[in-house]
């Protein structure tokens, strides 16, 4: 028996202008799959692609959406892992991703960029 709790997942949270139009540019540019909406109109959306799931608050009034963006940076607002990062490159290119920097090899792997419909930006690495 463990002596510790076991973490059995994370899910990054985004806020966001409107929860349906970002929830369906994941489902359908990214392959993600609705979980669901809660309230009517939508305040919060969750969707999930492969057991990891993401999930977007909405920004009340006229907020800015808050991205990891910074001059001069090259942080970004999340990572996703994929081993078959050609495949996904393609799979997303073929669907209208933003994609805003192609596959480049770096000392860690190779990873590419993507900028989704809120200004986001999600590093996709193998």
């Amino acid at each position: 028996m463990s002596t510790k709790a076991q973490l059995i997942g994370i899910a990054p949270q985004l806020r966001v202008p409107d929860v349906v139009k970002t929830a369906e540019y994941y489902i359908n540019v990214l392959g993600f799959r609705l979980i669901g909406y809660f309230l009517d109109p939508p305040v919060y959306a969750m969707v999930e692609r492969d057991g990891f799931q993401i999930h977007f608050g909405k920004i009340n009034g006229n907020a800015a959406v808050h991205t990891n963006k910074v001059p001069g940076s090259e942080v970004t607002d999340f990572v996703i892992w994929v081993p078959e990062i050609e495949l996904f490159y393609a799979e997303v290119k073929a669907a209208g991703a933003n994609i805003i920097q192609d596959i480049i090899h770096r000392s860690y792997g190779r990873e590419f960029l993507i900028s989704d419909c809120d200004g986001h930006v999600i590093m996709v690495g193998d």
